[in-house]
């Protein structure tokens, strides 16, 4: 690497602002460049969104994760889930994703939870062939037993969100889901089951969603959990 591309093309895309560099708590941002980006970033967000508690944080989080201000009025809050999924991280709860691009984007700093994607469990391959159904269902169904008292984050598959709802019916009970599965096939019925059991949920309505609002809602409440 020559010295010519490390002066011209090494430089900081923004000037570095100590006051936010100061107050970030993002456990991802590490250098002085990324502190501030992210706490720009981040006050931008609170001004579209509001600054009035927990939820208010992670409508800010999921504006900043999609550049979409409309996302804030989306998110649907039911049966307490901020306060839930705090209580669960805190206590080291296993977390499972649907797909390997929301395990790969949470925050692996801060808690003791392990994070497990479904579609890695054994046997769930060959269960999605014999059944005919997708393998992120298949994952969610060889879990089984494992997802009570565990923390389910889906980002990406309605048809994960819908087996995972008809898995409650049958009394697996996960302390609380985030299900913002994205998409024009099943995606919006998906989230309006969830929000109905009785489990503390965060969902997004219609369409939209996906893996970086699924990402984001499970992020802030790591970073929430270590306040407490």
């Amino acid at each position: 690497m020559t010295t010519d591309l490390l002066t011209t093309a090494g430089q900081h895309t923004k000037k570095i602002d100590p006051e936010l560099v100061r107050r970030c708590i993002e456990p991802g941002a590490t250098t002085p460049e990324a502190m501030t980006i992210f706490e720009a970033g981040r006050a931008i967000a609170r001004e579209i969104v509001g600054d009035n508690g927990p939820e208010d944080g992670i409508r800010q989080r999921c504006v900043v994760a999609t550049g979409d201000p409309a996302i804030k009025d989306l998110l649907v809050f039911s049966n307490d889930p901020v306060k839930a999924g705090i209580g669960a991280i805190s206590a080291g709860a296993t977390i499972y994703t649907d797909i390997r691009m929301v395990k790969t984007g949470i925050i692996k700093k801060g808690h003791k939870c392990q994070i497990e994607c479904v579609l890695d469990i054994e046997g769930a391959p060959k269960l999605a062939q014999k059944l005919g159904i997708t393998r992120t269902s298949a994952g969610f169904l060889s879990a089984a037993q494992g997802l009570e008292n565990s923390i389910v984050v889906i980002g990406n598959a309605p048809s994960a969100a819908i087996t995972v709802s008809r898995m409650v019916e049958y009394g697996i009970r996960p302390v609380m889901i985030v299900a913002v599965p994205v998409g024009f096939v099943n995606a919006a019925e998906s989230k309006e089951k969830i929000r109905k059991i009785d489990i503390p949920s965060i969902i997004c309505t219609g369409t939209r969603g996906g893996t970086p609002v699924a990402v984001a809602c499970i992020n802030e409440m790591i970073i929430m959990s270590g306040k407490v």
